[in-house]
């Protein structure tokens, strides 16, 4: 009896060690670049670099991926051509301007569609999201997982915001897309499409008085220097897709592809958390900054 017992856990043994081997032949070694607009310390860019680290736990070391924050890959549009290229293999964005993509995408740019996280994470994480996300593959782009911009909310140089009747002649600039600019024009100000690497010059040199973003993408790009008020208006919550190139991915064994697959889901799990326990000390910073 103990000499089968003792076959039995050495052929274990055998078949583990063997797929173990053949799981890390299916790993190359293989460097991929992230590009990302948001600056160095940013929730976006803390989720992008979890992402980095737990894709090089995942692979032993063999995978690594290196994050470009700060738009330095070029704007949001020229790095979805280069990903969609093969030229950049990782992005995340507003997933509003997927729409240029796939024109669905748009539903995440209407004003008011969540009241708070928790509904955004049952439809971005259930079918819906999914779906959406899988679309893209027509297009050239891999939907891996969502991230997390928050609510985004106003800023201007010229007037506090009390009253809708307020925000009435202000040029506010907007996510180069067709809704955002419908609803700025709503309210009677003036909206103006603009890639976001413009926008601090733009406010610097009053060619807009104001903007609308989280608060943290306030406070990481330093708008309170160019930004007297600010209107907590939560009026529209960017999820932010973490997409990846289909030119690159189709080139991935099945191994590789679940270890970007998961590291894409447990970095965005990781972000959303940091994201929402930083809100709360944004604001404090942003009042001391003089808004």
């Amino acid at each position: 009896m103990k000499r089968v017992f003792f076959k039995a856990v050495m052929a274990v043994a055998v078949l583990t060690a063997f797929g173990s081997s053949a799981l890390a032949q299916d790993i190359k070694e293989r460097t991929f670049k992230f590009g990302l607009q948001n600056p160095k310390g940013h929730p976006l860019e803390m989720g992008a670099v979890k992402f980095a680290e737990i894709v090089s736990a995942k692979s032993g070391g063999k995978i690594k991926v290196t994050v470009f924050p700060g738009g330095t890959l070029g704007s949001d549009a020229a790095t979805v051509s280069a990903l969609q290229g093969g030229t950049v293999e990782i992005t995340a964005l507003n997933s509003g301007i997927l729409a240029s993509q796939v024109k669905d995408f748009e539903v995440f740019d209407f004003p008011f569609m969540f009241a708070n996280p928790k509904e955004a994470d049952a439809v971005v994480d259930g079918p819906f999201g999914q779906k959406l996300h899988a679309k893209l593959a027509d297009k050239g782009i891999v939907g891996l997982s969502y991230l997390e911009l928050g609510f985004r909310n106003m800023t201007n140089s010229r007037r506090a915001i009390n009253t809708v009747e307020d925000i009435a002649g202000l040029k506010l600039r907007v996510i180069p897309n067709a809704i955002n600019v419908d609803w700025v024009k709503a309210l009677g100000a003036n909206p103006t499409p603009m890639a976001f690497p413009e926008l601090y010059g733009a406010l610097e040199q009053k060619a807009v008085d104001g903007q609308e973003n989280p608060l943290s993408v306030i406070l990481a790009n330093k708008f309170a220097e160019v930004q007297k008020f600010l209107t907590l208006t939560n009026h529209q919550y960017n999820p932010q897709s973490l997409i990846f190139s289909k030119k690159v991915w189709d080139t991935l064994s099945a191994a590789e592809k679940k270890i970007i697959q998961d590291a894409a889901v447990e970095s965005s799990a990781y972000q959303r958390k940091v994201n929402r326990e930083a809100s709360a000390a944004q604001l404090d910073q942003l009042k001391k900054a003089g808004m």
